[in-house]
C-alpha cells in the first residue's frame, strides 16, 4: 500500500517556489496577492493567518481588506474593481464563508477571471469543462498534482468522486475526464453507493462526514482520496476516510492530516505565482 504523502510533495514544491519568487524579485517584480475577508468568523481568522505566514515565508507579499459582516454587496464589488484595475496586485481572493446576506456567487464574479487566485470564476470553472488551460480550484489541482506525483495511471480507469461542490467535486469529475478516466459523480442521492464504489479503481471522498467511508465498500487495490477534514467525537481530526480500515484494502490512499490538505495550501501559492509570472509576460 501506497501512502500519497502531500506533505513531502508540498515541501518539494515550496522549494522551487521560493526560487521561482527569488527570480521574479531580481526582475523587479514582487508577488503581491489580495485577501478580502468579511465578519469574524473564527475558521476564517486561522485560515487567513496561515495563507499570510505561507506567503511571507516564500516573499509574496499579501494584502489583506477587512469588512465588517454587515457589509453591502455594492462595498466589497468596488473594492473588488479596485483590485482588478491594479496592476501591483497579481491575484485575488475571498476568504469564504461570506456573510448570510451576501450571494458568494455574484462577489465571485466580479473578480477578474485572470486574477482569480482561487480558481472558482464561472469562466476559469467552464474552462475545466472544455479543456482549456486556466486558474483551477486549489484542491482539485492539488489532487492531480499528486495523482501524476505518483504516477497514478487515470487513462481508462473508473473513477467515483463522492461529492459535488463547485471547488471539488464538479472540478475535480471533469479534471479526471480530461485525463480520459471514466468518472461518477455521485451525491447523497445516489443509488447504491456501495455498489459503485466497489467498482471504483480511485475514489475521490468529499462530503464532509467523518470517517464515513469503509473498506467494505473499497475495490481491492482502489486509489482512495480523502479530501475531508473534520473533527471525530473525541475532537481528532480525521478526514471522510476511516483511514485504517480501508488502508489495509487499498493500493494507495492519502492521510489526513499531510495529503490532501498541504497541496491545496501550495497549489494556491503556486499559481499566485504563476500569475506573477503572467504579469511579467504580459508587460
Amino acid at each position: 500500500m501506497t501512502i500519497l504523502d502531500g506533505k513531502t510533495l508540498a515541501k518539494k514544491m515550496t522549494t522551487t517556489l521560493k526560487q521561482r519568487v527569488a527570480a521574479l524579485q531580481q526582475q523587479q517584480i514582487q508577488p503581491k496577492f489580495a485577501v478580502i475577508i468579511a465578519g469574524t468568523d473564527p475558521a476564517s481568522e486561522i485560515y487567513l493567518r496561515n495563507k499570510v505566514r505561507r506567503a511571507e515565508r516564500l516573499g509574496i507579499e499579501v494584502a489583506v481588506f477587512r469588512f465588517p459582516a454587515n457589509v453591502t454587496a455594492t462595498t466589497l464589488i468596488q473594492q473588488i474593481q479596485q483590485l482588478n484595475q491594479d496592476a501591483a496586485i497579481h491575484a485575488i481572493m475571498l476568504e469564504m464563508p461570506l456573510p448570510k446576506q451576501l450571494d458568494s456567487q455574484t462577489i465571485i464574479a466580479a473578480i477578474d477571471p485572470a486574477k482569480d487566485a482561487d480558481g472558482i470564476h464561472p469562466l476559469n470553472l467552464g474552462r475545466i469543462l472544455t479543456g482549456q488551460p486556466g486558474l483551477l480550484p486549489n484542491t482539485p489541482y492539488g489532487i492531480m498534482q499528486l495523482l501524476q506525483a505518483y504516477q497514478i495511471p487515470l487513462v481508462g480507469a473508473n473513477a467515483v468522486v463522492v461529492g459535488r461542490s463547485t471547488i471539488v467535486g464538479k472540478p475535480i469529475a471533469a479534471l479526471l475526464t480530461n485525463q480520459h478516466a471514466t468518472v461518477t459523480l455521485a451525491h447523497s442521492r445516489t443509488k447504491d453507493l456501495t455498489g459503485l464504489l466497489q467498482q471504483a479503481d480511485l475514489i475521490v471522498a468529499a462530503t464532509g462526514q467523518p470517517e464515513w467511508l469503509h473498506a467494505n465498500a473499497v475495490k481491492a487495490g482502489a486509489v482512495v482520496i480523502d479530501v475531508g477534514m473534520n473533527q471525530n467525537a473525541a475532537g481528532q481530526l480525521v478526514g471522510d476516510v476511516a483511514y485504517d480500515d480501508v488502508a489495509a484494502k487499498a493500493g494507495a490512499i492519502t492521510p489526513v492530516p499531510g495529503g490532501v490538505g498541504p497541496m491545496t495550501n501550495v497549489m494556491l501559492m503556486t499559481q499566485i505565482v504563476a500569475l506573477a509570472e503572467g504579469s511579467q509576460a504580459n508587460a
